[in-house]
């Protein structure tokens, strides 16, 4: 059976009430949608929150999931509406400082349990998300959205088209328009002593 399969299945029995089915999607895509939130958001209590969000979105509206695309691309689309709603609410507030840092570490041991927790790991890659965080952070949140679905997600232009509702060509120069700033600004970031 394969997952597009298997997550109707699982969409069908936790709309049905199954308790189980519902779990098994919500660990399915988890880490998933907070990796997403991570890369788009820039920190780990945004990408939370933006998590919360979509599974509880997800939970209320179970029910409209018609399966005309796969399940996976219509949480995604969640998600990606969810991220635009997060980044204008905190469009004008403060940015990240280095205090945040034990929530951040806290936040990580959280998600990779306790007893397979190494600090030393976490720390890592928290500073390299940190960075990747950074460098996205420089891009418009339609690019970085793009920029996600595409590298992160493996999605085609078009199915990207389709989630933004936007023509393929405008998802391709979204893209490539990105990319060339991504490089600019890595540059620009690696340069410096």
């Amino acid at each position: 059976m394969s997952l597009i399969d298997e997550d109707q299945e699982l969409v069908a029995a936790a709309i049905n009430g199954s308790a189980n089915a519902w779990e098994k999607l919500v660990k399915r895509y988890e880490g998933k949608i907070y990796n997403q939130g991570l890369r788009l958001m820039g920190n780990s209590s945004d990408a939370m929150d933006l998590t919360q969000e979509v599974f509880l979105g997800l939970y209320r509206n179970l029910h409209r999931f018609r399966g005309d695309a796969k399940f996976s691309t219509w949480i995604f689309r969640i998600a990606h509406n969810k991220a635009i709603d997060l980044s204008r609410r905190n469009r004008f507030l403060p940015s990240r400082t280095q205090i945040e840092m034990q929530e951040e570490i806290d936040a990580l041991e959280a998600v990779h349990g306790a007893s397979s927790f190494e600090p030393e790991k976490a720390i890592g890659e928290l500073q390299q998300n940190n960075q990747i965080a950074r460098i996205l952070g420089k891009l418009s949140i339609e690019q970085r959205l793009v920029v996600e679905l595409k590298v992160f997600q493996s999605l085609t232009f078009e199915e990207i088209a389709i989630m933004q509702d936007v023509s393929a060509n405008t998802v391709k120069t979204r893209f490539y328009a990105a990319l060339k700033k991504l490089k600019a600004v890595s540059e620009e970031y690696y340069a410096l002593p």
